[in-house]
């Protein structure tokens, strides 16, 4: 598989996780019951967190490669908000996924656990939006999509 299109999949596929763990996170706590809750935060803890590393690791590593040599503000734009993903995915969305998982596994659904899961769920919608955005500037990269009209 090329670099391009493994960087494209792989992109994707992340973005679709987050866009899964932060809808059926919050189907789950506003239309579910404890139990469901209970399912899905085992399921992105155990099996969603490792392909979204797995994903945003080979994401990073292709477009490292792919951006050796190349600028523009296209490029720059793309640079810039990677270490944002970062950070935001190690220091506040796994430590968050593990330990609402404890909680719910452990029945304490209290004050603390909807703390943090607001919180995940405010970090995981900056995630989508960066996400999202890296995927435009990738599609205009790419020539599949045509520039923004500048606004004059």
């Amino acid at each position: 598989m090329r670099k391009t299109a493994l960087h494209a999949a792989t992109g994707t596929l992340a973005l679709l996780l987050v866009a899964t763990f932060w809808t059926s996170t919050l189907v789950s706590e506003l239309l579910l019951g404890p139990p469901a809750v209970q399912a899905v935060k085992h399921a992105i803890a155990w099996y969603g967190l490792a392909a979204l590393v797995l994903c945003m690791a080979t994401t990073g590593a292709t477009g490292l490669a792919l951006a050796r040599g190349r600028s523009g503000r296209l490029v720059d734009e793309k640079r810039r908000r990677m270490p944002l993903l970062g950070l935001n995915g190690l220091l506040v969305l796994v430590p968050s996924a593990l330990f609402l998982n404890a909680r719910a596994s452990a029945g304490q659904f209290d004050d603390v656990f909807y703390v943090v899961q607001g919180l995940e769920l405010l970090v995981g919608a900056v995630q989508l939006t960066l996400l999202a955005r890296n995927v435009r500037t990738g599609l205009r990269l790419s020539g599949r999509l045509r520039p923004a009209p500048s606004s004059a």
